[in-house]
């Protein structure tokens, strides 16, 4: 008889082809685990700065700073930047060579190299006049779904003494991150070392961090309420020193009048806001801040001008 009920053969049946899931992404660096919360909140600002940025090629900027300030003496800083010809992204160009020098002959300066498709490396100089600060070397490894980064920093064979960091973030979801760090120094007489352990959950609007160890810990919220309002959250617990803290910064944007406003509060009785004016058609940002602390009395203020 034949196939009276119209029925395919077993054979003949559509096979459902496998769900081919996405890739994890790349956790970026630990010390931006915070980031997002972090640019929700105004810098600290005291007295009058001018800045004056100059685009000199496509590959070479230059900019003057001046800041005159009640708390100490005038500076003067000029900052130069070099950024290469291979583009990974758009806040990414190698190699990368940026100095900060000021009047009185302090240099900081750091170098960012592109080793291979997988591995960056970076080297920080701080000088104080002619005596040498800061000396120090990273080397970094992105792969697929995790990040590693080795820190040397100020390492001094003939005096055994150095400071050792090490860092590891695995992307386990799209959205979960677990990851440590160990941070090791030894110099005579002393050496220890100090685990921290972190986490990072990033939803569609927030994102919510956690660093715990036995020096501390360290958390913090960041809530994109809308193309406009950015709220976050930072929790802050030093054992060494005893001390905990707590803020709320905030974050709002007014296209249509070329302003953005950033303002904060903490458990210090610290209480602080910047404004910010961008002047169009002319290159010219407007910034004015203001801090008080409350609980020692201290009040602060600051203006500046951006041309460029």
């Amino acid at each position: 008889m034949g196939n009276t009920l119209g029925l395919a053969p077993m054979g003949a049946l559509p096979r459902r082809s496998p769900r081919r899931e996405e890739p994890l992404p790349n956790p970026g660096s630990f010390d931006e685990l915070h980031r997002l919360c972090k640019d929700v909140f105004p810098a600290q600002m005291e007295g009058v700065k001018l800045v004056v940025n100059k685009v000199l090629s496509s590959h070479f900027q230059v900019a003057h700073t001046v800041h005159m300030s009640a708390l100490g003496l005038p500076g003067y800083h000029l900052h130069a930047a070099y950024a290469g010809d291979w583009q990974l992204s758009p806040t990414e160009v190698f190699p990368t060579v940026v100095g900060d020098m000021d009047s009185s002959g302090s240099l900081n300066a750091q170098v960012l190299l592109l080793l291979a498709e997988r591995l960056r490396a970076k080297a920080v100089f701080q000088t104080q006049q002619a005596k040498f600060l800061t000396w120090q070397f990273d080397g970094e490894y992105r792969g697929d779904d995790c990040t590693a980064t080795l820190t040397l920093g100020n390492p001094d064979l003939i005096g055994e003494s150095v400071i050792m960091v090490a860092h590891f973030l695995q992307s386990l979801t799209h959205r979960l991150v677990l990851g440590g760090e160990l941070v090791y120094h030894r110099r005579p007489g002393e050496e220890g070392a100090i685990l921290t352990l972190a986490g990072k959950y990033s939803a569609v609007h927030w994102v919510a961090t956690l660093n715990v160890g036995s020096g501390g810990a360290h958390a913090s919220y960041y809530h994109r309420a809308n193309e406009q309002v950015q709220v976050g959250v930072e929790f802050e617990a030093n054992t060494r020193l005893q001390d905990t803290t707590f803020s709320f910064g905030y974050h709002l944007t007014l296209p249509q009048a070329n302003m953005v406003f950033r303002g904060l509060v903490d458990s210090n009785w610290c209480v602080g806001a910047v404004l910010e004016k961008k002047m169009p058609p002319l290159p010219v940002t407007l910034a004015l801040g203001a801090f008080l602390n409350h609980w020692r009395n201290r009040f602060h203020c600051g203006f500046s001008i951006t041309v460029g």
